[in-house]
């Protein structure tokens, strides 16, 4: 980021760093198959983490133009040191959202983990983007006659982890509709969105169906490699029978951040 970006060039961050959790990407308790899960998760240690999370917010700041939002998501198990780390850069926060997924790893001695945490940030409240009508509007209504609007708005988000089943894959992935969400409220058509963490490049891909540039950084080799192959071949999952080739993907800015 300090190489390749200028001061206030982005105008949307929605990353999913790593959590330093140890986390053991062919785990058998995963309900995935191990040879397709692509090699090279590259974890963080709980010691350093909030050096390196300071680190890398600290460049999201610098990056981030002051109409613009950052979107974090986290395991809870260091959040403190995210939330720490942002508020001594200086970032206001908007929202702490909880996003509820449909499982967690079986547990023995403690209750089940099923949620991440979103931390919803920005530079200058008063000029930050927000689009309360980009998915519903006023007068529409849910099954059980709610305002739609209103529940899509709520501060915890109930979105089903995607499964790719015999697909290639990286051991974690954003699924396509909450980044999705993000971007539809918080971003226009023709915004650059910056991922320092790309992993298996769901922001990317997601950006670019839905008309946004895109810039972000990769250090595992493999995933790099995945994420090109699937911006090239311009479907959202490789290996299916998925028909994407309508979809113009837009302009895309890969970074291998080894170099």
């Amino acid at each position: 980021m300090t190489t390749h970006l200028p001061d206030s060039s982005c105008d949307l961050i929605v990353t999913d760093p790593p959590f330093a959790i140890d986390f053991q990407a062919k785990r058998s308790n995963y309900n995935r198959t191990a040879s397709r899960v692509l090699d090279g998760y590259t974890e963080v240690n709980a010691a350093e983490y909030f050096t390196f999370s300071k680190a890398w917010l600290a460049q999201s700041y610098r990056v981030l133009k002051s109409t613009g939002s950052l979107f974090v998501f986290s395991g809870w198990n260091n959040l403190k040191d995210i939330l720490l780390a942002a508020e001594e850069i200086g970032f206001h926060q908007v929202n702490h959202i909880i996003w509820k997924y449909q499982f967690g790893v079986a547990t023995k001695r403690r209750f089940v983990t099923s949620h991440y945490h979103c931390l919803f940030y920005c530079i200058d409240d008063r000029k930050r983007k927000f689009r309360q009508d980009a998915r519903f509007q006023q007068h529409q209504r849910t099954s059980d006659g709610g305002s739609a609007r209103y529940r899509d708005m709520e501060d915890v988000w109930n979105i089903k982890r995607e499964y790719w089943t015999g697909d290639t894959k990286t051991p974690t992935k954003l699924p396509r509709e909450i980044i999705a969400k993000i971007l539809l409220y918080t971003s226009d058509s023709g915004d650059l969105v910056l991922d320092p963490f790309l992993g298996s490049g769901q922001v990317a891909v997601v950006s670019s169906l839905m008309g946004r540039n895109f810039v972000g950084f990769e250090i595992v080799p493999s995933y790099f490699d995945f994420i090109q192959a699937r911006i090239r071949s311009g479907a959202y999952r490789l290996n299916t029978s998925e028909d994407n080739a309508s979809r113009q993907l837009s302009r895309l800015t890969l970074f291998d951040a080894r170099t």
